[in-house]
């Protein structure tokens, strides 16, 4: 029987590697490649403008590849669980296929639009290519258990054998007999939304550093793959925070929001590797991408992934409530150059370098602010175009000390570490050009510049670039004591070393479970 079919794009916003997409042409005489603005995951607290930018992007992108095949890209707006059984009614749909996403909100939304396909007799197959394995199944092999380190997740994977390849584009040679029914007034009622149209203020966006899209994580791929030296001798920890332009690939949104298929990623590494000395994990390439999928396992196989509170794994402390504080963070007022450099860099282009990230996570947490990682979280996922619910959770609780990490009396000098790779504070001028006409001695602390300094930098401290919030020496050395007495209070479970307790016990049935229950994975 020949379906009717929707493919529903969410994160996989790519056409190669897209087993799901391929699903839906399998049998297929008519098609709509469909993607809903969902107010749950699309509203505005949660999605700063670069984001929305870089979405728009990656969607005008896709539209312009299907328009290759014959067919076009369908934007509707609202919960759903509302959208479609209107669909499946309108367009006489038989099959809805899409990628599986992990997050909790996506597994129960997915679980409730699964029931209403069914009661609409509408077949449902989804496919796992967002991550480089079913991630189901590592926990699985770890007895049900999320594994809690990187080795035990590298001896699991050593079982499993390494990523499945990854699969074509489809050609015109699948859409031969597929037809995508479209009306003249298709832009107005489908079109891709402007930045105008969801309420954002185009005016106020910096130069796009990154544009979204398949066809330019493609290009960037390609581009990075031609420097074979580079990739084998890339050494995570040795790239540099606050180098001019990036010293990493700065693939990590493309991966995040699915233009590139992690897949596709790992196999040109190993295309790249074969022969040849390199790097190996956890710092080399592949040792990035397996990072991400240690975290997806670790946010899939512990509760309350992204809280403190009722999280088995992780450290209870008694973080302050500061708002002011947290505000100052956040807005780049803190009165340290380098983190508020970090924090300009972050809101202006929407990607800053990892260890640039551990800087300011440290100093909002248990470094300087003592503020609970979950603030720091959302401001992330607000503000970082790779912004990945499940990373962004796991990284926060290591920075902080609360999970995974546990170092607590190792904190990052918000004077010091900078200094390290950018001695001359040319990442400071460049972000607070305030700043710049300071001399090297005194960019990292403008506060001990005599007046005659600060006044010939035409920048007065305290009034044109704020004092410091807290004094560094003091206050990182009573956090490591506060910090130390929350590890005091852990009970036994959570204070095992985490090589010898290996992982949290899943509860079953998952919603996982469940959805593999009333959908094929095939």
């Amino acid at each position: 029987m020949a379906h009717t079919c929707i493919h529903w794009f969410r994160k996989g916003l790519r056409l190669h590697d897209n087993p799901a997409l391929m699903a839906a042409l399998r049998d297929c005489k008519e098609i709509y490649p469909v993607f809903i603005l969902d107010p749950y995951l699309h509203n505005n607290t949660c999605v700063g403008i670069n984001r929305w930018r870089f979405l728009i992007g990656a969607l005008k992108d896709l539209d312009c590849s299907l328009k290759k095949l014959n067919s076009r890209l369908f934007v509707l707006r609202g919960k759903p669980e509302d959208v479609f059984p209107k669909l499946f009614n309108e367009w006489k749909i038989t099959k809805l296929t899409y990628e599986y996403d992990s997050e909790p909100y996506s597994l129960s939304r997915d679980k409730r639009v699964t029931t209403l396909a069914k009661e609409h007799d509408v077949e449902v197959i989804y496919k796992i290519s967002h991550t480089l394995y079913d991630i189901e199944r590592i926990i699985e092999e770890n007895n049900g258990k999320a594994p809690l380190t990187y080795n035990r997740m590298q001896a699991l994977l050593k079982t499993l054998g390494p990523p499945k390849r990854p699969i074509s584009a489809p050609t015109m040679e699948h859409m031969e007999d597929v037809k995508t029914p479209y009306s003249e007034n298709h832009e107005k009622k489908y079109g891709i939304p402007t930045l105008d149209e969801l309420g954002q203020d185009a005016t106020a966006l910096g130069e796009e550093m990154f544009p979204g899209g398949e066809q330019e994580a493609l290009r960037r791929l390609d581009e990075h793959m031609t420097r074979t030296g580079w990739i084998c001798s890339f050494e995570k920890p040795q790239t540099s925070p606050n180098s001019l332009s990036p010293s990493t690939t700065v693939l990590s949104p493309y991966v995040t929001f699915g233009c590139l298929s992690a897949r596709t990623f790992w196999w040109r590494l190993t295309e790249v590797y074969q022969g040849r000395k390199h790097s190996d994990p956890p710092v080399s390439l592949h040792g990035q991408l397996l990072w991400r999928e240690f975290f997806y396992t670790a946010s899939l196989g512990i509760p309350n992934f992204n809280k403190m509170e009722g999280n088995p794994v992780c450290t209870q402390v008694d973080w302050d409530t500061n708002p002011e504080y947290l505000a100052a963070w956040r807005e780049a007022r803190t009165g340290f150059p380098f983190i508020d450099a970090i924090m300009t860099q972050l809101r202006q282009e929407g990607w800053i370098h990892h260890l640039a990230r551990h800087a300011v996570a440290c100093f909002l947490t248990r470094g300087d602010l003592w503020i609970n990682w979950e603030e720091g979280q959302k401001v992330f996922e607000e503000l970082l175009l790779d912004g990945d619910w499940a990373l962004n959770a796991g990284n926060w609780q290591w920075l902080s000390a609360s999970t995974f990490f546990h170092q607590f009396f190792r904190v990052y000098s918000p004077v010091a570490f900078g200094k390290k790779t950018d001695k001359n504070g040319d990442y400071i001028k460049k972000y607070l050009p305030l700043l710049k006409k300071f001399p090297a001695q005194y960019i990292y602390e403008p506060w001990k510049a005599p007046p005659s300094i600060q006044q010939a930098a035409g920048c007065i401290v305290g009034k044109d670039y704020p004092r410091p919030i807290v004094e560094h020496e003091v206050i990182s050395k009573k956090n490591i004591q506060k910090m130390k007495l929350a590890y005091a209070k852990r009970p036994k479970s959570t204070a095992e070393s985490p090589s010898k307790k290996q992982g949290v016990k899943r509860k079953a049935p998952s919603v996982v479970d469940m959805l593999k229950k009333k959908s094929k994975v095939k």
